[in-house]
């Protein structure tokens, strides 16, 4: 099985990325998703938050007001946060991805922007980075939120730069498309040379 890292940010096509290895019968792992799931599910990781913020789970379960309160407005914190949490999620993902490999996949694909953070790109033969032109994102985000130019905009501005990826990403995957069912089929092209 080959594993590749998509990442990217808002608006670019990262989904449309990744719905094109689903059909190409790959596996998708949504670190963010695995990353809820186990702030529901396991102890150990809860017990690791609360060794480093005492106080932010309380009867098995995370305080997430309290949790913020401590975190976001610090990014020192933040990072601590991080560094409790990582190990859990990179742990999580092996596994499924050992699993997809049992299971014959022949594809599988790692989703998350902390994908270098957590050592997640490690775990991938290759990664991807999904760009867009800015103006590009704003209106896809305006359009698939739902939401005003102002709120895309400062949406758009809160990602991390493309310098980012594209100094971390072995490969960049450009989406100019108006037509999302082009880069889709771009994408699946790309990606069935991967097998």
């Amino acid at each position: 099985m080959r594993t590749i890292g998509i990442t990217g940010p808002t608006g670019a096509g990262k989904t449309t990325a990744l719905r094109a290895v689903e059909a190409l019968g790959g596996a998708v792992f949504d670190c963010d998703a695995v990353y809820r799931e186990l702030l529901a599910e396991s102890p150990e990781m809860l017990s690791a938050i609360e060794r480093r913020f005492p106080g932010t789970v309380r009867d098995g379960a995370l305080d997430r007001r309290a949790l913020a309160a401590r975190v976001f407005s610090d990014p020192a914190a933040l990072a601590e946060l991080d560094a409790a949490t990582h190990p859990y999620v990179r742990r999580e993902v092996e596994r499924r991805l050992a699993e997809a490999a049992r299971d014959g996949r022949p594809l599988a694909a790692v989703d998350a922007i902390g994908l270098f953070e957590s050592g997640l790109s490690e775990l991938c033969d290759e990664t991807y980075f999904v760009t867009a032109p800015r103006e590009t994102r704003v209106r896809r985000v305006m359009a698939r939120d739902n939401i005003g130019r102002e709120a895309a905009e400062a949406r758009v501005s809160a990602q991390k730069g493309e310098e980012y990826f594209r100094a971390r990403c072995g490969r960049e995957l450009v989406n100019t498309y108006s037509d999302s069912g082009e880069f889709f089929r771009v994408c699946v092209d790309h990606f069935r040379r991967l097998l």
